[in-house]
């Protein structure tokens, strides 16, 4: 991913790489729309390589998070041009969901969800254990869960 990462880097953009995964990371200031043209100069960059390298860009999972109030999103979406196809109100990083208001309500209602149906998994199989069979089985699935990448809902409101 190395030559991948110098384009990237031509364009200013700050970018993270995974084993198949590529993300970038933009500020834009409201009413300055440089940073979305070199997005999607970038973007047009990394598809050209990537065809001369006989690779290709997978377009349904490239996806863009606008993160922001509201009306400043809103503002921005004339700007983006052909980067519209891929605004999304939320997206998967490493597991965790963020929502364009960073209110991580999406995240918070999949690992509610999630730890339910493991703690009435366990109940149906609990009376077929030990106490610390049960609680290794609480701590594997649902524990585990509750603890991932908790120290994001520091600050969160209540609500």
């Amino acid at each position: 991913m190395l030559p991948l990462g110098n384009i990237i880097k031509k364009y200013n953009i700050d970018f993270h790489s995974y084993a198949d995964d590529t993300q970038l990371y933009i500020s834009v200031e409201p009413n300055k729309t440089t940073a979305l043209q070199s997005l999607t100069s970038c973007l047009s960059a990394v598809t050209h390589w990537m065809r001369n390298n006989f690779l290709k860009l997978n377009e349904n999972k490239t996806e863009l998070l606008l993160i922001g109030p509201k009306d400043k999103r809103e503002a921005l979406l004339p700007s983006l041009g052909n980067l519209n196809q891929y605004v999304r109100e939320q997206v998967t990083s490493l597991g965790v969901i963020l929502d364009s208001d960073l209110s991580l309500k999406p995240h918070t209602n999949k690992v509610t969800k999630t730890a339910y149906f493991h703690l009435r998994n366990t109940a149906k199989v609990r009376p077929f254990l030990t106490q610390p069979d049960a609680e290794k089985l609480v701590h594997a699935f649902i524990t585990s869960r509750l603890d991932y990448c908790n120290a994001l809902f520091t600050g969160l409101p209540k609500k």
